[in-house]
């Protein structure tokens, strides 16, 4: 299964609508594209990039993403990867962008979920 439909799946999980490869222009006229996006129960929405490298995804991604974000006027963004290099991580820290590799995502789909109770 490619990791958009398992990032797909995990946001579903956790309460958003989600809307897939979503082109949005920014208040200086440049398109952005987003893999996911996602809406919550608010009406708030975040842009998802998800980058499918077997190598670690470096700050320059991480940097553009948060830029696009606040240009197109989405709340916190979240960068899906296998792996981020150190400097990635300080910068989504200080930033306030969501960092989630596969295997963040996979952990969570993996738990078994709870049966309710069967009544007689």
């Amino acid at each position: 299964m490619r990791v958009v439909e398992l990032a797909a799946r995990y946001f579903e999980l956790n309460g958003y609508d989600i809307e897939r490869n979503v082109t949005l222009r920014g208040k200086w006229g440049v398109k952005y594209t987003f893999d996911l996006l996602l809406r919550d129960k608010d009406g708030s929405l975040r842009g998802v990039w998800i980058k499918e490298w077997r190598r670690a995804v470096g700050i320059n991604v991480a940097v553009r993403l948060d830029r696009a974000s606040e240009d197109v006027g989405l709340g916190k963004p979240v960068l899906v990867a296998y792996r981020f290099s150190p400097s990635v991580y300080m910068y989504a820290s200080r930033r306030g962008i969501e960092l989630l590799t596969v295997e963040d995502i996979l952990s969570v789909l993996r738990r078994p979920v709870l049966a309710s109770p069967k009544h007689p």
